[in-house]
């Protein structure tokens, strides 16, 4: 059953960073538009600036929720190094349950804007507004997920196998 979590978890972040990486591009393709229309056409469309800033919105937390999946983020290991190693593997996963607990607040949280956002609308692209909040709910239940299995994986002694060296 924990083998298949597991694999259901690295499908997803693989899928996180997919669409993570789509994002990038796209952003890229948005301010490439934006500066050939502003300084070639000398016409500047106005929706470009909030097409970017919404694509970096999801591809930052989805990549940062995958992130916690491939273990990917700075962290500082003295500590957890320094302690035997039964100690050592109850302060890592107790460090993965604090994480997920960000990710689920995150996730309440993100879903209180998203709900309190939802009537309004971003003007140039007349989209609602709550488009820039549901990355943060979809991200917090990721790294809850992600954080969760790592957790696991640290309590059962697990050989953590990242894909970032």
């Amino acid at each position: 059953m924990l083998e298949r979590y597991t694999a259901f978890c690295a499908a997803l972040a693989r899928l996180a960073m997919t669409v993570a990486g789509a994002g990038l591009v796209a952003m890229t393709a948005i301010i490439s538009w934006q500066v050939f229309a502003r300084y070639v056409l000398n016409n500047s469309p106005s929706w470009t600036e909030q097409a970017a800033l919404l694509t970096l919105i999801w591809f930052i937390l989805l990549a940062g929720a995958a992130g916690v999946h491939q273990n990917f983020h700075l962290r500082l290991s003295l500590l957890e190094d320094s302690l035997p190693a039964p100690q050592a593997r109850l302060l890592k996963t107790g460090g993965h349950l604090l994480v997920a607990l960000f990710g689920l607040a995150m996730t309440i949280s993100g879903a209180g804007l998203t709900a309190a956002t939802w009537t309004h609308v971003l003007p140039a692209l007349g989209i609602s507004r709550a488009a820039t909040y549901i990355p943060v709910v979809l991200a917090g239940a990721l790294i809850t997920l992600f954080a969760i299995d790592r957790a696991i994986g640290a309590y059962t002694g697990r050989k953590e196998v990242s894909e970032w060296n």
